[in-house]
């Protein structure tokens, strides 16, 4: 009895392996394809991450890995200790969390308006003007930020001085109180078009004879809107908004650095800049790697918790 088993084995074994390359050969083109990426992703995202030792050791490039002197966690005790870290800290949650609060108002606001346009060449004018801001590197950008706010001839201080809301032009770029919302305002007025496309997108795949039964019944432009393009777009709302959970520490680098100047820097310095001042200006890789880390592990934490959250609530999940 023992062998008719032993055959049904061996035949189901023989036939996996046909099934196998069978796979691999119709696939194989896809396949060659991938290894670019895959090959991209290796070197650039996980061959990196043996640098992660830096954060571990009192780094110092003339030495060998075998040389290096290992601390353990001391880098880690100086950050959560030291003032200037807990600083930029702040500020990068603070104003990550502007850009992402005006990002979504701003975009989802932005397309079902955009939606509720009629005229098609005029939606598409308007469309393809709002989006090429994005196109644009952020040097040019705050370039037109700085020139706006500027109180020799600024857009900004014109205006208001003409519609009497201030006598005199304000110094926009050196009052701390002001550094955040500009930073919200630069970042809105540059992706709130490209950010708004993934919310047209899905508003088009919302069954239109919803918003036909809606009129039948009374319904107005803001009723359909409220009840149906909203609830619509709700899963893609929830998805990206897991997705930029993860990036909380990514307030930004080339704004900040930018319009950023003495009398603000208690306010405009991001962990990045915290990076690049520790790791290349005073040559502290440690306690550049150290910061690194932090970040990386708490966009994880974050992104687990969030899809955990959604998960338990019953709403879509990214993971």
């Amino acid at each position: 009895m023992a062998k008719p088993v032993d055959a049904l084995a061996v035949k189901a074994t023989v036939q996996a392996k046909k099934t196998r390359r069978k796979f691999f050969k119709n696939q194989s083109q896809l396949m060659w394809m991938s290894l670019p990426v895959l090959l991209y992703v290796m070197v650039f995202s996980y061959y990196p991450i043996w640098g992660w030792t830096m954060a571990f050791q009192n780094y110092r490039p003339a030495k060998t890995f075998a040389q290096q002197e290992w601390v353990g966690l001391k880098q880690f005790k100086f950050l959560f200790t030291d003032d200037g870290f807990l600083r930029v800290l702040r500020n990068t949650i603070g104003m990550s969390a502007i850009n992402m609060v005006l990002g979504f108002v701003t975009a989802i606001i932005f397309a079902i308006l955009l939606n509720e346009v009629k005229n098609k060449l005029f939606k598409r004018s308007i469309q393809t003007i709002s989006y090429l801001p994005h196109f644009l590197s952020w040097i040019i950008v705050t370039g037109i930020v700085a020139s706006s706010l500027s109180v020799d001839g600024g857009i900004v201080n014109e205006v208001l001085m003409k519609l009497g809301i201030i006598n005199e032009p304000i110094l926009w770029l050196s009052e701390p109180k002001y550094f955040w919302g500009i930073v919200g305002a630069s970042h809105v007025w540059k992706e709130v078009g490209w950010n708004a496309i993934i919310y047209l997108a899905a508003i088009t795949s919302i069954d239109p004879s919803l918003y036909e039964a809606a009129e039948i019944d009374g319904a107005n432009r803001y009723h359909k809107m409220w009840y149906i393009t909203l609830p619509g777009i709700k899963s893609i709302v929830i998805i990206l908004l897991i997705m930029n959970l993860g990036w909380i520490l990514e307030a930004g680098f080339e704004v900040q650095y930018l319009l950023g100047n003495g009398v603000v820097v208690d306010w405009s310095e991001t962990i990045d800049i915290f990076v690049l001042k520790y790791g290349l200006k005073q040559g502290n890789y440690s306690l550049a790697t150290a910061a690194g880390i932090f970040k990386t592990v708490v966009s994880i934490t974050l992104i687990y918790a969030a899809n955990t959250i959604a998960k338990r609530f019953g709403e879509e999940r990214l993971i």
